[in-house]
């Protein structure tokens, strides 16, 4: 049946961080258990699929992420020979719908920044660093190089179903990412009378920031006081990107920085904050017109003019 192989599937992904696995449990329970559990593997046809996928009172995103987890799961039985074919594959998924992109410029990040009181340097971190909340929180007194104004990130932190889970940065991708001079000060204050394996930001009592907290307590009281309602941390790395690329930097070093894999991830994530590139590109081949076209007028015959007398 598919519950079974359900099971077998969540059992057999050791790897997953605990949110990821906190969220294909809940979709197993949720969606999957109601409507498949009992099915026999044979008898999951691409037309139940399509017509459960249409009834399913979910948002587009949410629809895709309830059909990779069903199409994981007969992944797994295909694989382990249960299965001759996944008929999930074929089944026509909602469109993602491309959200447009908030980017805070340098003014509104101070507005923002002054209206966190007493979290301002938590603001500049994450407009400056492009760090994931997570791995700002996870951040200990030992990670700082005041030297070299580096962030050594090595690990992540966050709420799963109220608990506190600590696992490597997203994609393993443990890396150093550099912070601005402004912040010597906020950050040697941080660290002022600290053991090396304190956290260097927290929450009240020195517990571990959450999210969730941090917003309802600060973060969108911020916000809405700056005159920036709705825009989320996460944003905040968006904008760290934004303005790291409009200070010159290139698509590797905006890599490095942000932690992704691979360079062309970067590319593909915030191609358009290398729009001025393109114009620097059109700029330049209209010069090349320029200086061509004026040689070429120099030394093409004009019209009716004997090329020998010429």
């Amino acid at each position: 049946t598919v519950s079974s192989q359900a099971s077998a599937w969540l059992a057999s992904h050791p790897d997953w961080t605990p949110s990821t696995r906190a969220r294909n449990e809940s979709i197993v329970k949720n969606y999957i258990e109601p409507r498949w559990g009992k099915i026999r593997l044979g008898d999951v046809t691409i037309e139940a699929i399509q017509e459960w996928t249409a009834n399913l009172q979910l948002s587009d995103g949410s629809k895709r992420k309830v059909i990779s987890v069903l199409s994981g799961i007969l992944d797994r039985a295909v694989q382990t020979k249960h299965l001759g074919v996944n008929p999930a594959l074929s089944v026509v998924r909602p469109r993602q719908k491309l959200k447009r992109r908030k980017y805070l410029n340098a003014l509104q990040v101070e507005a923002l920044a002054d209206a966190a009181g007493e979290n301002r340097d938590l603001v500049l971190v994450l407009a400056y660093c492009g760090l994931r909340f997570g791995e700002m929180a996870a951040l200990k007194v030992s990670s700082v190089d005041q030297l070299r104004r580096r962030f050594m990130i090595e690990a992540s932190v966050t709420e799963v179903n109220g608990r506190i889970e600590w696992t490597e940065p997203k994609d393993h991708q443990r890396r150093s990412v550099p912070f601005p001079s402004f912040l010597d000060s906020e950050i040697a204050e941080r660290m002022k009378d600290r053991e090396p394996d304190a956290l260097l930001f927290t929450a009240a009592r020195d517990g571990v920031l959450r999210i969730g907290n941090a917003r309802r307590d600060w973060f969108d009281p911020a916000a809405r006081s700056a005159g920036l309602d709705g825009i989320t941390p996460h944003e905040m790395r968006h904008t760290a990107a934004s303005l790291a690329v409009k200070a010159g930097a290139s698509v590797l070093a905006l890599q490095r920085m942000l932690g992704h894999d691979k360079p062309s991830t970067t590319l593909a994530v915030y191609a358009d904050l290398f729009d001025e590139d393109l114009d620097q590109v059109a700029e330049r081949l209209d010069s090349v017109r320029s200086a061509v076209l004026a040689d070429y007028l120099r030394t093409e015959p004009r019209s009716g003019s004997d090329p020998e007398v010429s």
